[in-house]
């Protein structure tokens, strides 16, 4: 792609970041922090995208023009669909915008049975019954088995790292519904059910944006030249994607651990020491990926990539 087309790819998304206008503050700040931290790469300067947007200074119909190619189309439409359902279903706003991207790029159905498949994986998340709240007394359950906890954690963290090595966008989407799963595993282990605002609201106390993390391992993909040939292919330098699986095997494995700390300690700690545990156990993931790396590599070998919502609902 050119430098151009990432950009425009780039505004797309960030547009449908904020098309509903009910970003919490926390997510716009980890948006923020992600357009900062990303700054320069591949010729595009995100903090000046990311304010070019908050200040509605760019639009869909100004950028994309710049998408020549129909790879880049594609690849437009499907980040733009995977950011609306990253933090859940889309709303009414949501799915207008996407509406009316497909039209302005002039894409196919083919493009809506993406944007299908997409709300599919952002629903596959089991909850409580409808409408029910995390308990805030536990139900008398066995204690569970620490040991087989830990191997379900970083048997998570694992999938995680080698989904994000697949070039397909559904891929990387699939790593937030597969962390909520996770939590929610480890809450009904201890005895909690939870309700799907329950788990989005602990992975947000701990640090963890839905639409901004979605952001970021994709950003990562794009801006890094990560993707290989769009849509197609299985893998790519699988070398120099370790750093970029290296975040989700980490984010993975701290999740499962604070939410093993704080469902087993009877959901005491408190939001500074979820953060601060949670920011702790990252480095300690950090440190262990290097240690996992080939067992990821292994899992992407194995990953059928159109089969991610099987996988999802597998889980």
């Amino acid at each position: 792609m050119t430098p151009s087309e990432t950009k425009a790819i780039v505004t797309l998304s960030l547009l449908a970041a904020f098309v509903d206008g009910e970003k919490h503050e926390r997510e716009r700040a980890e948006i923020k922090r992600i357009a900062e931290g990303l700054s320069q790469a591949d010729g595009v300067n995100l903090p000046t995208l990311y304010q070019d947007v908050l200040m509605k200074r760019v639009s869909m119909a100004s950028v994309t023009g710049d998408l020549q190619s129909p790879e880049s189309k594609q690849l437009a439409y499907e980040m733009a669909v995977c950011v609306c359902d990253a933090d859940g279903t889309q709303s009414d706003a949501e799915r207008m915008f996407l509406t009316d991207l497909r039209t302005s790029l002039g894409l196919d159905a083919s493009a809506a049975q993406f944007s299908r498949q997409a709300e599919d994986i952002a629903a596959a998340v089991p909850v409580a019954a409808t409408g029910a709240a995390a308990v805030s007394t536990p139900s008398a359950v066995a204690a569970p088995d620490s040991a087989e906890l830990d191997k379900s954690i970083l048997n998570a963290a694992i999938l995680n790292g080698a989904l994000e090595l697949l070039p397909e966008t559904l891929s990387t989407m699939a790593i937030i519904p597969l962390q909520m799963k996770l939590v929610y595993r480890i809450g009904k282990a201890h005895g909690y059910e939870l309700d799907s605002g329950h788990v989005k609201d602990f992975l947000a106390t701990v640090g963890v944006g839905l639409t901004s993390q979605y952001l970021e391992q994709a950003g990562r993909k794009l801006l890094g030249g990560l993707l290989g040939k769009m849509g197609g292919g299985l893998l790519r330098g699988l070398g120099n994607q370790a750093v970029s699986s290296g975040m989700s095997f980490a984010s993975t494995y701290a999740l499962g651990h604070v939410a093993k700390r704080y469902y087993a300690g009877g959901r005491t700690l408190s939001t500074q020491m979820l953060k601060d545990s949670f920011s702790n156990v990252v480095q300690e993931g950090k440190g262990l990926q290097t240690q996992y790396l080939p067992a990821i590599q292994e899992k992407a070998r194995t990953l059928d990539a159109g089969k991610v919502l099987a996988l999802v609902r597998g889980a």
